[in-house]
Protein backbone atom coordinates (compact mmCIF):
# COMPACT_ATOMS: atom_id res chain seq x y z
CA UNK A 1 0.00 0.00 0.00
CA UNK A 2 1.34 3.43 -1.01
CA UNK A 3 1.29 6.30 1.36
CA UNK A 4 -0.12 9.51 -0.07
CA UNK A 5 1.87 12.61 0.64
CA UNK A 6 -0.02 15.52 2.05
CA UNK A 7 0.74 18.91 0.65
CA UNK A 8 1.67 21.61 3.10
CA UNK A 9 -1.20 24.03 3.82
CA UNK A 10 0.93 26.99 2.68
CA UNK A 11 1.05 25.64 -0.90
CA UNK A 12 -2.73 25.27 -0.94
CA UNK A 13 -3.11 28.84 0.28
CA UNK A 14 -0.65 30.09 -2.35
CA UNK A 15 -2.58 28.33 -5.14
CA UNK A 16 -5.90 29.78 -3.98
CA UNK A 17 -4.45 33.30 -3.65
CA UNK A 18 -2.93 33.07 -7.14
CA UNK A 19 -6.25 32.00 -8.65
CA UNK A 20 -8.08 34.82 -6.85
CA UNK A 21 -5.53 37.35 -8.12
CA UNK A 22 -5.95 36.08 -11.70
CA UNK A 23 -9.75 36.38 -11.46
CA UNK A 24 -9.47 39.90 -10.01
CA UNK A 25 -7.12 41.03 -12.80
CA UNK A 26 -9.46 39.57 -15.42
CA UNK A 27 -12.50 41.36 -13.95
CA UNK A 28 -10.62 44.67 -13.75
CA UNK A 29 -9.57 44.48 -17.43
CA UNK A 30 -12.74 42.84 -18.72
CA UNK A 31 -14.54 46.10 -19.37
CA UNK A 32 -14.08 49.84 -19.19
CA UNK A 33 -15.29 51.41 -15.99
CA UNK A 34 -16.32 55.04 -16.28
CA UNK A 35 -17.83 57.73 -14.13
CA UNK A 36 -18.64 61.39 -14.64
CA UNK A 37 -18.53 63.31 -11.40
CA UNK A 38 -17.49 66.73 -10.16
CA UNK A 39 -16.76 67.92 -13.70
CA UNK A 40 -14.39 65.06 -14.53
CA UNK A 41 -14.60 62.00 -16.76
CA UNK A 42 -12.89 59.15 -14.96
CA UNK A 43 -12.25 56.03 -16.98
CA UNK A 44 -10.20 53.00 -16.11
CA UNK A 45 -9.60 49.46 -17.13
CA UNK A 46 -7.22 47.55 -14.91
CA UNK A 47 -3.97 49.49 -14.63
CA UNK A 48 -4.95 52.07 -17.27
CA UNK A 49 -6.63 55.17 -15.89
CA UNK A 50 -7.56 58.63 -17.16
CA UNK A 51 -9.08 61.54 -15.25
CA UNK A 52 -10.09 64.25 -17.71
CA UNK A 53 -11.62 67.57 -16.61
CA UNK A 54 -14.66 68.16 -18.80
CA UNK A 55 -13.67 71.83 -19.02
CA UNK A 56 -10.51 70.73 -20.89
CA UNK A 57 -12.35 68.92 -23.71
CA UNK A 58 -11.43 70.30 -27.13
CA UNK A 59 -13.39 67.94 -29.38
CA UNK A 60 -15.54 64.83 -29.25
CA UNK A 61 -16.21 62.68 -32.34
CA UNK A 62 -17.56 59.27 -33.21
CA UNK A 63 -15.18 57.26 -35.42
CA UNK A 64 -15.49 53.86 -37.05
CA UNK A 65 -11.85 52.77 -36.93
CA UNK A 66 -8.77 53.37 -34.85
CA UNK A 67 -5.87 54.95 -36.73
CA UNK A 68 -2.67 52.97 -37.09
CA UNK A 69 -0.59 53.42 -33.97
CA UNK A 70 2.30 51.72 -32.22
CA UNK A 71 1.57 50.12 -28.87
CA UNK A 72 3.69 51.48 -26.04
CA UNK A 73 2.01 49.28 -23.43
CA UNK A 74 -1.27 47.43 -23.26
CA UNK A 75 -2.92 44.45 -24.84
CA UNK A 76 -5.32 43.22 -27.49
CA UNK A 77 -7.65 40.36 -26.83
CA UNK A 78 -10.36 39.29 -29.27
CA UNK A 79 -12.19 42.58 -30.05
CA UNK A 80 -10.68 44.51 -27.12
CA UNK A 81 -7.84 46.99 -27.39
CA UNK A 82 -6.50 48.70 -24.28
CA UNK A 83 -3.39 50.61 -23.36
CA UNK A 84 -1.11 53.48 -24.24
CA UNK A 85 -0.17 53.93 -27.88
CA UNK A 86 2.06 56.33 -29.81
CA UNK A 87 0.66 58.24 -32.75
CA UNK A 88 3.56 58.10 -35.18
CA UNK A 89 2.33 61.11 -37.18
CA UNK A 90 2.04 63.59 -34.30
CA UNK A 91 4.42 61.71 -31.98
CA UNK A 92 1.96 61.94 -29.06
CA UNK A 93 0.54 59.48 -26.54
CA UNK A 94 -2.90 58.09 -27.26
CA UNK A 95 -4.92 56.27 -24.61
CA UNK A 96 -7.17 53.50 -25.89
CA UNK A 97 -10.06 51.99 -23.92
CA UNK A 98 -11.93 49.97 -26.56
CA UNK A 99 -14.20 47.12 -25.49
CA UNK A 100 -15.44 46.33 -29.02
CA UNK A 101 -13.36 47.14 -32.11
CA UNK A 102 -16.37 46.51 -34.38
CA UNK A 103 -18.48 49.33 -32.87
CA UNK A 104 -18.09 53.07 -33.10
CA UNK A 105 -15.54 54.65 -30.81
CA UNK A 106 -15.54 58.04 -29.12
CA UNK A 107 -12.46 60.09 -30.00
CA UNK A 108 -11.72 62.66 -27.31
CA UNK A 109 -9.17 65.41 -27.70
CA UNK A 110 -8.33 67.27 -24.52
CA UNK A 111 -5.67 69.68 -23.28
CA UNK A 112 -5.12 70.78 -26.92
CA UNK A 113 -3.47 67.62 -28.23
CA UNK A 114 -4.00 64.59 -25.97
CA UNK A 115 -6.17 61.94 -27.56
CA UNK A 116 -8.21 59.10 -26.18
CA UNK A 117 -10.40 56.52 -27.87
CA UNK A 118 -13.10 54.84 -25.83
CA UNK A 119 -16.15 52.70 -26.28
CA UNK A 120 -18.17 50.42 -24.06
CA UNK A 121 -19.40 46.90 -24.63
CA UNK A 122 -22.96 48.14 -25.05
CA UNK A 123 -23.30 50.46 -28.07
CA UNK A 124 -26.25 52.26 -26.45
CA UNK A 125 -24.13 53.12 -23.41
CA UNK A 126 -21.39 54.37 -25.77
CA UNK A 127 -23.96 56.59 -27.52
CA UNK A 128 -25.19 57.83 -24.13
CA UNK A 129 -21.64 58.68 -23.02
CA UNK A 130 -21.03 60.44 -26.34
CA UNK A 131 -24.20 62.53 -25.90
CA UNK A 132 -23.15 63.56 -22.38
CA UNK A 133 -19.64 64.52 -23.52
CA UNK A 134 -20.99 66.37 -26.57
CA UNK A 135 -23.40 68.34 -24.36
CA UNK A 136 -20.56 69.23 -21.96
CA UNK A 137 -18.43 70.42 -24.89
CA UNK A 138 -21.27 72.53 -26.32
CA UNK A 139 -21.93 74.08 -22.90
CA UNK A 140 -18.23 74.92 -22.59
CA UNK A 141 -18.20 76.50 -26.07
CA UNK A 142 -21.30 78.60 -25.33
CA UNK A 143 -19.85 79.76 -22.03
CA UNK A 144 -16.62 80.82 -23.75
CA UNK A 145 -18.60 82.79 -26.37
CA UNK A 146 -20.56 84.60 -23.65
CA UNK A 147 -17.34 85.59 -21.90
CA UNK A 148 -15.93 87.13 -25.08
Amino acid sequence: MMKSKKRHWLWNLLIVMTLLLCVLVFVEHYKNWHKIEEGHLKIYSGIYYQNIPLAELDSVFLVEKLPEMERSSGFSWMEREKGVFNDSITNTKVYVFVDDLYQQKIKLVHHDSLKMYVNLRDSLKTAELFAILRTELLNKTETEKEVQ
